[in-house]
């Protein structure tokens, strides 16, 4: 399972952001699935920790649940990206009904930044939400929400894979809550050694 989509195949999959400027030596750091409480608070104490700021791609369902957490998420200065309303998968869920789905996710979260779950969509879906969002992918997933990866292992694939302008997935939900608690201060303390300085979308 990798942790980075190969460069070549990227352009047919239409015009995503996949990486930021390959000419300047930032990384950005983006958390999927949440907010939840049992998680998201603790992934913003360690960014405050280290002074930076982050991209959170929220799920609908979860932002109406936990207003107080998404807001927390604004306060403390970080972005937000619609990731539809109830983690859909693109593939198995009707043009109309996903494109709904994310217009529903939009009532909670203020934003012209999407990333799809999964990272799968049909054309005709993304054709369709083009228009009113910046379509973000990533150059490196941490795979912090399984649990055959240990911590060590989504460090050494952060240590292989960055590079100047990589995109970097985490999750702060309850699936990924022991790996991104753990991997996520030893992967700053890792960029920050290396000289990266940190971007927000």
């Amino acid at each position: 399972m990798s942790a980075q989509f190969p460069d070549v195949l990227r352009p047919l999959m239409g015009k995503l952001i996949w990486r930021k400027d390959p000419s300047e030596k930032v990384i950005y750091l983006t958390f999927d699935d949440g907010p939840v409480p049992e998680v998201t608070p603790q992934v913003l104490d360690i960014l405050d920790k280290y002074k930076l700021k982050a991209t959170f791609f929220c799920v609908g369902e979860n932002v109406q649940k936990y207003p107080e957490v998404y807001a927390d998420i604004l306060q403390r200065g970080h972005r937000t990206g619609n990731h539809t309303f109830n983690h859909l998968k693109g593939f198995s869920t009707s043009t109309a009904d996903y494109v709904e789905n994310v217009r529903k996710a939009s009532e909670f979260i203020d934003s012209n930044l999407f990333r799809p779950p999964y990272g799968r969509f049909t054309f005709r879906q993304q054709r369709l939400l083009k228009s009113d969002y910046e379509i973000v992918m990533w150059d490196i997933i941490t795979h912090d929400y399984n649990k055959n990866f240990s911590t060590e292992a989504i460090l050494r694939n952060v240590k292989r894979y960055s590079r100047n302008g990589s995109l970097v997935v985490f999750h702060d939900s309850i699936k990924a809550k022991d790996r991104v608690l753990s991997a996520l201060p030893l992967a700053i303390e890792f960029w920050n050694a290396e000289g990266y300085q940190f971007g927000v979308l």
